[in-house]
């Protein structure tokens, strides 16, 4: 028996791990009013990490066959559950196909639009906190720990040969296990950007610690693992030193933050610009609201900032 009920209302699905603790579920109401979605709702589908097939394939048969469920934004299960419904999808757009994720699912005259719009939502929120010109004034490397489909888009965003020299001069990523690693290894290879890059195996906080110690001063440094947020944690250990003048994104902006809690106790010795995803977060969900309303959303100036400013009020109530 599905767990699913026919929506009554124009619905925008999110499919995450503790949906329910996301401002969205507050934010969304707010958004919605000013954008003129009139009765549109959200709601919430929590999947446990790397759940089984088979219920991300109820899921998308259900929201594929319901008229009034209009699509749905998927974060942390990007990978498994493109793995698992991709035959479900009579639409895959370029971004998607060649990541082998999906953060946002459409309809689209009758057909159910898998896309994969963390390129562009990544990139928006990199370029907006990114000083001019960084990586090639200062040399600087990115450090992603995290191989999933965050760290595929944002890497992707940041090797693109249009940047011309303000590219990072090295790329490392890590994850805990080694699958991840094989497949952005994979991307990166058909990318053929020609930014070094290199992978490392990090079961630990230690050994994402080892990759920062080595790291050159102006370098990006990325928790793009989900933790803070979908479990509690860091990826690194209490133990880690920072370079000087890095900047340090956490791609979480809620739960209890221990990455940026460690950036911020080094900030000051350290010089550190500590940012946290909740421009990421914003351009994320405008990003899929546009795709699943068929509207245009100002990506920056007066009307990004409108929405940023009744999120921020919406979150806190």
């Amino acid at each position: 028996m599905t767990r699913y009920s026919t929506a009554t209302r124009p619905t925008l699905y999110f499919f995450g791990v503790t949906t329910a603790k996301s401002s969205i579920m507050r934010v969304f109401p707010a958004w919605a009013k000013q954008l003129g979605l009139k009765d549109a709702v959200i709601s919430g589908v929590d999947f446990p990490l790397h759940g089984p097939a088979a219920g991300y394939r109820e899921a998308v048969e259900f929201l594929k066959r319901d008229p009034l469920s209009l699509g749905a934004l998927v974060t942390t299960h990007k990978i498994d559950l493109y793995n698992a419904c991709r035959d479900q999808f009579d639409e895959i757009d370029a971004h998607a196909r060649f990541m082998g994720e999906t953060s946002c699912l459409s309809k689209r005259a009758g057909k159910l639009v898998c896309h994969a719009k963390d390129p562009i939502s990544s990139g928006l929120a990199l370029d907006g906190f990114l000083p001019e010109r960084h990586f090639e004034r200062t040399g600087g490397e990115l450090f992603s720990m995290g191989a999933g489909g965050s760290t595929i888009a944002l890497t992707w965003h940041m090797m693109q040969k249009s940047r011309g020299a303000d590219r990072p001069s090295r790329i490392i990523v890590s994850n805990r296990s080694p699958a991840r690693l094989t497949e952005i290894q994979r991307i990166h290879r058909e990318l053929d950007a020609g930014v070094p890059i290199e992978y490392v195996l990090a079961p630990s906080g230690a050994d994402n610690d080892a990759v920062v110690a080595r790291l050159k001063p102006s370098s990006l440094i990325i928790n793009a693992t989900g933790l803070g947020k979908d479990a509690p944690g860091s990826p690194l250990s209490d133990a880690v030193q920072f370079p000087e003048n890095c900047i340090v994104w956490d791609l979480n902006y809620r739960g209890k933050l221990r990455f940026l809690d460690q950036a911020r106790a080094q900030a000051s010795q350290r010089n550190l610009r500590i940012e946290d995803g909740w421009t990421y977060f914003l351009h994320g969900w405008t990003q899929v609201i546009a795709e699943v309303f068929h509207i245009d959303i100002s990506t920056s100036g007066p009307a990004f900032d409108a929405l940023s400013e009744i999120a921020m009020a919406a979150a806190k109530g």
